[in-house]
């Protein structure tokens, strides 16, 4: 079982190494869940605990395939793993976030019918999620991400944020949009996050739909395409990701279906505990062993035919 003495992570297959790429001291608001894009986990230790002329990088976490820790810095200690970053109105989260950097090459990229990292080495089938991410860029292959990695990765945020008292688990993709995507669609970050949130006794927020019909799409705007017919009104969503307009939310009662909806058509319900019955869109990433038998991403089962046009003005809302 994994612990916190004195900002130090302790449990088993846990150890140290200080790196020297580190700032002054920092309270913790978020944690941060970064793929390394490297060889190994200790490739990846080595690069991090090196001092370099420009361009040094570090962290607090680095998580291997196999479920080992490592350690590098204190968890009060600012790491220079965010970069350019904003969250919520706060800038460069490097001063208010613990960095855990996960052992994984990340996005990878075709070379005839091998999938191949930027160093070059090539994965097979059963290495490789086949997926769009979240924000677009079309459907491409990406590194999968361990059984025991993925559950450290929850044992890890879950502890954090139970000692720290964090507010939010957030993806690089989240605090830099448009300039990072990891640790990408073949990690469920949305089920971590509510899972990890939710463990010290929060709740998940619910919502229902308060419009006639409303759209869910793929990202938050109205220009993103939708991923399901529209959702009905008193439909119950669990919130997953809020953003000022917009937000992104799973369907509850239907285990495969995440997308974005405008806040203007929804409003919130009594809160249950979170992360029951709810998956995120990496969990149904298609693995490219399968792709010739299923689409990367499945349309949504009809469950009723679409409704007759209309001259009234009653379309979907957004």
């Amino acid at each position: 079982m994994l612990g916190i003495q004195n900002h130090r992570l302790t449990g088993p297959d846990v150890s140290f190494r200080p790196t020297p790429n580190v700032g002054g001291a920092m309270r913790p608001q978020f944690v941060v869940l970064h793929y390394t894009a490297g060889r190994t986990l200790e490739s990846s230790v080595e690069s991090l605990c090196t001092k370099k002329p420009q361009g040094n990088a570090s962290s607090h976490i680095v998580l291997g395939r196999d479920g080992r820790i490592v350690q590098l810095a204190p968890f009060n200690a600012v790491t220079w793993h965010a970069g350019v970053s904003q969250w919520n109105g706060i800038d460069g989260l490097n001063h208010h976030a613990i960095g855990i950097e996960m052992d994984n090459a990340g996005l990878l990229h075709r070379e005839g019918e091998r999938c191949v990292s930027w160093f070059g080495k090539a994965y097979p089938d059963n290495e490789v999620v086949v997926a769009e991410h979240r924000h677009g860029g079309g459907v491409r292959p990406w590194h999968n991400f361990t059984e025991v990695q993925i559950e450290r990765a929850l044992q890890l945020c879950e502890v954090l944020v139970a000692h720290y008292g964090l507010k939010d688990v957030l993806g690089h993709e989240d605090i830099a949009r448009g300039r990072k995507v990891d640790p990408g669609p073949a990690f469920p970050l949305a089920a971590v996050r509510s899972r990890a949130l939710g463990r010290g006794g929060d709740a998940a927020v619910r919502l229902v739909v308060t419009s006639t019909t409303l759209n869910i799409r793929s990202g938050p705007s109205a220009d993103f395409p939708k991923v399901a017919p529209a959702l009905k009104r008193g439909a119950e969503l669990v919130l997953l990701e809020p953003q000022d307009r917009w937000s992104r939310v799973a369907v509850v009662g239907v285990t495969d279906l995440e997308g974005w909806v405008c806040n203007d058509f929804v409003a919130r319900q009594a809160a249950t505990r979170s992360g029951a019955g709810v998956l995120s869109r990496s969990q149904r990433a298609v693995p490219v062993a399968t792709r010739a038998r299923a689409p990367a991403s499945a349309p949504a089962k009809k469950r009723a035919a679409p409704a007759k046009k209309s001259n009234t003005t009653t379309r979907a809302r957004r």
